[in-house]
């Protein structure tokens, strides 16, 4: 009578312990599963031009810095002018002076999920500094720079000057290859840096020309200009790529039960994602039924 109220017990217990080690796999997997990485999202900018320049008047007893941005767009933006201007007091009168004039000056940003773009155009583009107003620093045919990033792509940047460019009246060949100087004298001279690209892993950044201006007309000391002139400029930075989908969780009801075939590829890996489960479950089954029967051994008894 004894042996019998034990062994029941004993055959649920073995059986809540298979059923609980077989359980504890799936559950594990796919609480694994459900975590996912959220990206960065891109950056674009364009600018047609950007100024850094010291303008001093009157052998420097009065200093105006000229450091603007013309044309500057941040992603997802457009802009389009033909005439750029800044204002700079003491410099032409009190009235606005015009440091670019072109036949197209645009400038275009744009960002998407897995894309961030940005493009410059200039044509038939006159570079003005104060001291110069009926000079041109330089004179452009058509400048165009890109800057491409694309999630898991390499990025890429590319800028071109086409036509010819003169500078301060002298027309020249630009080279790729190290700056170019241009000298006149009683006028100043210019320095041209041609077609600058950087990239990394996820940036790139394209400049058509950088310009690094000293002007003094016949040094006079009524206008002198230094520092630098940057043209069709373009950036940008790629979305952080996807993260890989995680492996789905395997199905508890996929689980074969003991002593139904192997799976075909069990032979040649030695198991499973779900052998770790199966075996202790069949630990504990053993385990349970050892302790059943020496339990109805000591009942017999």
């Amino acid at each position: 009578m004894n042996g019998k109220n034990f062994r029941m017990p004993a055959r649920r217990l073995a059986t809540v312990a298979t059923a609980t080690a077989l359980a504890a796999g799936p559950a594990v997997l796919a609480g694994a599963g459900s975590a996912h990485a959220t990206g960065d999202e891109g950056r674009a900018s364009a600018v047609v031009l950007r100024t850094g320049l010291d303008v001093s008047l009157l052998n420097k007893t009065v200093n105006v810095p000229l450091a603007v941005s013309l044309n500057e767009v941040r992603a997802p933006q457009s802009a389009e002018k033909t005439a750029l201007t800044a204002e700079l007091n003491g410099v032409n009168n009190g009235q606005a002076f015009s440091v670019l004039n072109a036949e197209v000056a645009s400038a275009k940003a744009d960002v998407t999920a897995t894309k961030a773009e940005a493009s410059t155009h200039l044509a038939h583009a006159e570079l003005h500094v104060p001291g110069l107003p009926l000079l041109s620093v330089v004179e452009l045919g058509t400048v165009r720079s890109e800057a491409v990033c694309e999630a898991g792509k390499p990025p890429v940047a590319q800028s071109n000057v086409l036509g010819d460019v003169t500078v301060l009246g002298k027309k020249v060949t630009l080279s790729a290859g190290g700056p170019t100087e241009v000298k006149v004298p009683g006028v100043g001279e210019v320095r041209l840096d041609l077609s600058k690209r950087e990239t990394t892993s996820r940036t790139a950044a394209a400049t058509a020309l950088e310009l690094t201006v000293s002007v003094n007309p016949l040094k006079l000391n009524v206008a002198e200009v230094e520092g630098t002139l940057t043209l069709a400029k373009a950036t940008c930075e790629a979305p952080a790529a996807p993260a890989s989908a995680a492996p789905s969780a395997t199905p508890a009801g996929d689980v074969k039960p003991q002593g139904a075939p192997a799976e075909a590829g069990l032979a040649e890996t030695g198991g499973n994602s779900m052998t770790p489960y199966i075996a202790g479950g069949a630990i504990a089954l053993l385990v349970a039924g050892g302790g059943a029967a020496a339990v109805a051994r000591r009942g017999r008894n």
